[in-house]
């Protein structure tokens, strides 16, 4: 009984927030706070459900970003890569492929907040909207966070249960690994995001050149993506620490101001630039995904993989791969993959094969699927949540015009790859 109602309260909170955008942090924690009387997640439950590295996170990198552009420096790389670009579709495209190359080593969502803001500078200078630009930017960052095995926490998830090292995902067992089966998706997605822009080919003639008042915050958010890639190569057993590296770099940058401007700081300011309406959402999210593992759905929609695929590895592997596409556009990926991925061993060992192929599956499946709506990656939701600060209201239908072609294509590419690599 417990189950039924989680699934139909689950069911429902998606329908809700896809319909009404603007309400979905408060959709998000009415389901859990239903959840929570009900009883399908214990009170007990709360904080560990949530997961507060995100969080943390989300809200550093806001902070740090927010002196970012104080400084003017996103409006001087704007500068720079529209007078290198000949039409505005150059322009996204080519923050695309900057996004999906930093994603590959830093935390998606901190890779849409540093360069969203180079995008919103971009759109104002050429009076366009950003929704397309900032669209195509969390998208890029998504696709390549399963690059390698600091790109995302499902990353980590598979390195760790599968005792993969950082080089495992570029040569594993002698062939090519999941960072170039991404690389292909990558370029193959950026075709179909070419077409897409087709309209946008309105010339360039700017001439701007845009002071940078201070160097310091541009520092200070190199610092925060240098530290996660060394802490990332470092055996830390502390849940928080990308979280706390974040945060640091943010106080730094608060102190750093009240000193230079003798107590006409912009820490207010700073402090309300955080999103908290983004961070409600996700903490809500967060709480209802503890609560549905918690009266087995994730384990139900796990062994269905299983019973319809039978013995036939492809279909098992097909199965896993768009199956993984559907759950993941819908429910966070992280509770997702920790799940299948001692599903996908058991049938591995059941069949007598090497479960790699169904592993980076797996993994191309959900890491991808999340592209698909705009509230199946916590970075879709934090470019969305950057948007909306800028006025911007991004319907269902606006983000899947372009997330669904591209993220259909990166898959199947993907999917194929991964195949012929380790399937045959």
């Amino acid at each position: 009984m417990l189950k039924t109602i989680a699934l139909i309260l689950f069911i429902l909170m998606y329908v809700l927030m896809l319909t009404f955008a603007n309400y979905r942090a408060y959709i998000a924690c009415g389901c859990a706070a239903l959840f929570i009387i009900i009883g399908i997640l214990p009170v007990a439950q709360i904080i560990e459900a949530i997961d507060f590295n995100v969080i943390l996170m989300i809200a550093g990198t806001m902070g740090t970003v927010y002196y970012f552009i104080q400084s003017k420096m996103p409006a001087k790389m704007a500068d720079i890569i529209i007078a290198k670009c000949g039409n505005v579709k150059m322009v996204i495209i080519a923050l695309s492929v900057f996004a999906a190359v930093v994603s590959a080593f830093v935390d998606n969502v901190a890779t849409v907040l540093m360069i969203a803001p180079v995008a919103i500078s971009i759109s104002k200078q050429l009076g366009i909207s950003p929704v397309k630009p900032l669209i195509a930017i969390s998208c890029a960052s998504n696709l390549e966070g399963a690059a390698t095995l600091v790109g995302d926490t499902t990353s980590i998830l598979l390195g760790g249960y599968a005792g993969m090292n950082f080089m495992d995902f570029f040569v594993y067992q002698g062939k090519a690994g999941l960072f170039f089966v991404n690389q292909a998706a990558c370029l193959a997605a950026t075709v179909v995001l070419f077409f897409i822009l087709k309209n946008y080919d309105q010339k360039i003639n700017s001439t701007n050149v845009t002071e940078v008042k201070d160097l310091v915050p541009t520092f200070l958010l190199v610092g925060t993506v240098v530290t996660l890639i060394i802490c990332s190569f470092i055996n830390i057993d502390f849940d928080l620490i990308n979280g706390c590296i974040c945060v640091f770099y943010f106080v730094v940058a608060m102190v750093y101001d009240a000193i230079k401007n003798g107590g006409k700081n912009h820490i207010g300011d700073a402090l309300r630039e955080i999103d908290y309406f983004t961070l409600a959402q996700l903490m809500g999210l967060f709480m209802v995904i503890q609560g549905i593992n918690n009266v087995g759905i994730i384990d139900d929609i796990a062994n269905i993989f299983v019973s319809v695929g039978g013995d036939n590895v492809f279909l098992i592997y097909t199965i896993i791969v768009f199956g993984s596409v559907v759950a993941s556009a819908f429910i966070d990926n992280i509770p997702y993959v920790a799940t299948m991925l001692p599903v996908v061993t058991t049938v591995a060992a059941t069949m007598g094969i090497d479960p790699t192929v169904l592993y980076f599956g797996l993994l191309c499946g959900s890491t991808l699927g999340g592209n698909i709506t705009p509230i199946g990656a916590s970075a879709n939701i934090a470019a969305i949540g950057l948007l909306r600060k800028e006025g911007h209201q991004v319907s269902t239908k606006d983000f899947m015009s372009l997330s669904v072609p591209y993220t259909i294509t990166a898959v199947l590419v993907g999917y194929v790859m991964v195949w012929l690599l380790f399937g045959i």
